[in-house]
């Protein structure tokens, strides 16, 4: 049993930035990739950036240049860096990780909304 709880959503305006986290806990053997994943109102789920447990990471197009992962391994934590922010950004952004040998998890969310 693992549980991933996300924090750091909430309202800014556009071209401001937010800090996502999102910490692992519970019976666990290795965390390898982790990352985040966002779905609108009416729109399909998307990845948006992951990163490996080297720390190799990999970003949706639309977000590139303006968002980066992070992960503390110690911690357990995964962080997404959001700056620039568009009101195309708005979502649930949901945290995911794929924790041997269980499987993946995911968390249950966290709103993030852009004002424009």
């Amino acid at each position: 049993q693992v549980q991933l709880v996300e924090s750091g959503g909430g309202l800014v305006q556009a071209g401001g930035s937010l800090r996502l986290s999102c910490a692992a806990s519970g019976s666990m053997f290795s965390i390898n990739t982790m990352g985040w994943y966002r779905q609108a109102p009416g729109k399909q789920r998307e990845m948006v950036a992951t990163i490996t447990r080297g720390g190799w990471p990999n970003y949706a197009d639309s977000v590139k240049g303006r968002f980066t992962i992070s992960r503390d391994n110690a911690k357990n934590t995964v962080y997404l860096q959001m700056n620039n922010l568009k009101p195309e950004d708005t979502a649930v952004y949901y945290c995911y990780a794929q924790v041997a040998p269980m499987g993946p998890y995911w968390g249950q969310g966290t709103q993030v909304t852009v004002s424009s």
